[in-house]
């Protein structure tokens, strides 16, 4: 199914009261939930799923098998590799949940994280850094470095 500004396969969902900028493409059964903002020119992969009011900037690449919790705000040209999954609850149960266990997590511009990592709630990933695949992100990770491991600890600065 193609939209005026984006594309989208015809067993994705997305929710009507979300806002999907320009040349953005959604692929194959991924799911965008409500009040969802994507920027212009992002490639949404196959099987990723948005949940209700998250950010995501221009530019930006979200592969395959992705999970992006509500309270995640992603700026721009940031990589997400395959099976990352973005958490928001520290304390997780099934019992009494609600809202206010939500923390909120941020990725700033030009971030890159590799594939199978964890991004643990309420950190913020700055901008430039670098998160190796397979990584734990429990904690913030400095502009212009590279990070990885579980806990993802800074390795080096990035170029």
């Amino acid at each position: 199914m193609e939209n005026n500004n984006f594309t989208q396969h015809e067993t994705s969902i997305v929710s009507d009261r979300s806002t999907i900028g320009k040349d953005t493409k959604i692929w194959h059964f991924s799911h965008i939930r409500e009040n969802v903002m994507i920027g212009k020119n992002v490639t949404i992969g196959q099987n990723v799923y948005i949940d209700e009011g998250v950010i995501i900037g221009d530019n930006c690449k979200i592969q395959n098998n992705v999970s992006v919790y509500k309270g995640v705000v992603i700026g721009n040209e940031v990589f997400v590799g395959p099976s990352v999954v973005f958490t928001n609850d520290l304390y997780p149960k099934v019992k009494d949940w609600s809202e206010e266990r939500l923390t909120k997590t941020v990725v700033e511009d030009f971030v890159s994280i590799g594939a199978n990592s964890t991004i643990i709630c309420g950190v913020t990933l700055m901008k430039n850094c670098l998160i190796g695949a397979g990584s734990v992100v429990t904690k913030d990770i400095p502009k212009n470095k590279l990070a990885y491991g579980n806990p993802a600890r800074v390795i080096k600065d990035r170029n």
